[in-house]
């Protein structure tokens, strides 16, 4: 019988992910690095669902023998060109008949089966609680354009814990956020890609994360991490508003200009009437310096009436003139300073007591 594991250890347990679930399934949400391995097609899975309401569990049961039967040689065969050392971990939805049958036959077949136990739904269970685990926060600010992005990369390779939220997100957070980029994920998915991230990470090291709203394009922050967020430490960095405008011409001046017409008008509301139709033509004119400073405008009111509904203590830092390596230097200095100033504050306050 192939061995049931929790998630912890079935995450150490060697051997390739295979999520037996519908393909629907999977897009929706899935196991990061699972491979899709479906039992089921969409169309099986639904007529195996609607006999088992309709019908009762044996004749479910019955009709899914007779559609997977003819393709257990072919799950045999595609099992050994994904996992040739024959080391494989299994999971369905709630960890019942589609992983048991897919684990039993490639048991037979020679291979080192671990199931999930409880499926991906016992996965989600354990990923969300995951969330509400205390992490030592410093939230890095700075207004669009200050280039955090670079400076949260430049932090990692200097060995510092980071959350990449837009990164995992594939957005930058603003209504300019997704040109250039890949779709973002399904909420759910960014979830799971955020709860194995968060897994990963020293509880008693800082961890980096960047200034954000709730929502990154069309996926939500986890409210147990936003809430932490809210109250860390926060270093603001601050660049001239010439560097910060040839940033944003940098990032988006490959970008078609209907899109950078598109994503100014989502926010002409908020930009005013006047200061968008003044954008807009200077998109048209190909003057992406103009337009990005009118843009700025409304992005820096935005930043602030953010940043004042945090209750964490904020630092500011001038990086003007620094690259991402040196800015990076620069901050993980203030970052080590104030762990030392809060060191000693609790040690005198201890010493008081």
């Amino acid at each position: 019988m192939p061995k049931s594991l929790k998630p912890d250890p079935f995450f150490q347990a060697p051997g390739i992910i295979l999520d037996v679930r519908s393909p629907a399934e999977y897009a929706q949400g899935h196991i990061p690095g699972a491979v899709s391995f479906p039992l089921f097609n969409n169309e099986e899975r639904a007529l195996v669902g609607t006999c088992y309401k309709q019908k009762g569990k044996d004749e479910a049961v019955e009709l899914g023998l007779a559609i997977a039967g003819p393709k257990l040689g072919n799950f045999v065969a595609h099992a050994k060109i994904l996992a040739p050392d024959r080391q494989v971990r299994i999971h369905c939805w709630r960890g019942g008949m589609r992983s048991a049958s897919v684990g039993w036959l490639l048991e037979t077949a020679g291979f080192n089966v671990a199931l999930l136990i409880g499926g991906y739904k016992g996965f989600r269970r354990w990923a969300l609680s995951l969330f509400s685990v205390p992490q030592k926060i410093i939230v890095l600010g700075g207004m669009t354009g200050s280039g955090k992005t670079e400076i949260l990369c430049a932090l990692r390779n200097m060995g510092e814990q980071v959350l990449d939220l837009e990164g995992i997100a594939n957005h930058r957070g603003s209504s300019f956020g997704a040109l250039g980029l890949s779709p973002q994920p399904t909420n759910e998915q960014f979830w799971n890609l955020v709860a194995m991230e968060w897994a990963k990470f020293d509880r008693s090291k800082p961890l980096w994360i960047e200034a954000e709203s709730k929502l990154i394009g069309m996926c939500r922050i986890p409210q147990e991490i936003f809430a932490q967020m809210e109250k860390a430490t926060v270093i603001e960095i601050s660049r001239s508003r010439q560097e910060r405008v040839a940033f944003l011409v940098e990032i988006y001046g490959e970008a078609d200009i209907n899109d950078l017409i598109a994503a100014t008008e989502r926010i002409r509301k908020r930009l005013g009437g006047v200061r968008a139709k003044e954008t807009i033509n200077f998109l048209k004119e190909g003057n992406l310096v103009a337009a990005s400073d009118l843009i700025l405008h409304y992005y820096d009111k935005t930043y602030i009436y953010d940043l004042e509904k945090r209750s964490g203590t904020i630092y500011k830092l001038d990086i003007s003139g620094l690259s991402a390596v040196d800015a990076a230097i620069l901050v993980q200095e203030k970052s080590k300073d104030l762990r030392s100033q809060e060191s000693g504050v609790r040690s005198q306050e201890k010493e008081r007591s």
